[in-house]
């Protein structure tokens, strides 16, 4: 069996049973392989934008004998997957923006029966922002430790209802509700950045309208207890 770190393992158990995965920027693809090779799923897509880590992907599939069950694809993003190949959609290792850019240019994941699982590394508030606005739901959000740093992962299916959120809510996600210590580890960062964002433009630029923003996010949190 292939042991994952924890936060590919975080994403893994979001995975639906026999599902057909698409993992992009796939790397080593330790994620599709590990699925593979405990049942979880019968087959798998692993794609990345360069040969370096795809020639490293093939090197797992082969030492693990998967070849057969996984096809390794050189892609931008999403531009080489179809929607009939697919169930569940895996995009970690990047920032939420660019996680962003690769959905919104494919228009196809809109489609009820997909599912999302996203871990983003940097600007979370950006893709949950762009989720709600684009009628998806966040049905799940897990956070863990590895390597002394905290990680996130975010499961989405759509729904086509547009919802609106408090700038908070966008910030925080579903772990203010939460009191594990890695939830309350990632709201005490963000939190702290946000109040020193605000102090940094209260000195530069007091009259900038992001200080009322942000001002207003750190009032809807004041109570939030770890």
């Amino acid at each position: 069996m292939l042991k994952l770190r924890s936060r590919l393992n975080m994403a893994a158990q979001m995975v639906r049973k026999g599902s057909r995965i698409a993992d992009i920027g796939t790397d080593h693809a330790y994620l599709p392989a590990s699925l593979i090779l405990d049942g979880t799923v019968p087959c798998a897509i692993a794609a990345d934008l360069r040969k370096g880590p795809l020639e490293n992907a093939e090197a797992t599939v082969n030492h693990y004998g998967i070849a057969e069950k996984v096809q390794l694809r050189l892609s931008d993003g999403l531009k080489c997957v179809d929607r009939s190949e697919v169930d569940d959609i895996i995009i970690a290792g990047m920032g939420g923006i660019l996680i962003s850019e690769i959905l919104e240019a494919a228009p196809w994941v809109k489609e009820k029966n997909i599912q999302l699982i996203l871990q983003p590394q940097t600007h979370d508030e950006v893709l949950r922002k762009w989720l709600w606005e684009n009628g998806f739901e966040i049905t799940d959000e897990k956070s863990c430790f590895d390597d002394g740093k905290t990680y996130i992962c975010m499961s989405a299916v759509y729904t086509g209802e547009i919802t609106s959120h408090s700038d908070a809510e966008i910030l925080l996600g579903g772990f203010i509700n939460k009191s594990d210590d890695a939830s309350v580890s990632f709201c005490e960062k963000k939190i702290h950045r946000t109040k020193v964002r605000l102090e940094a433009l209260r000195k530069s630029d007091p009259e900038n309208a992001e200080t009322e923003r942000l001002q207003k996010i750190l009032n809807e949190v004041k109570e939030w207890q770890p």
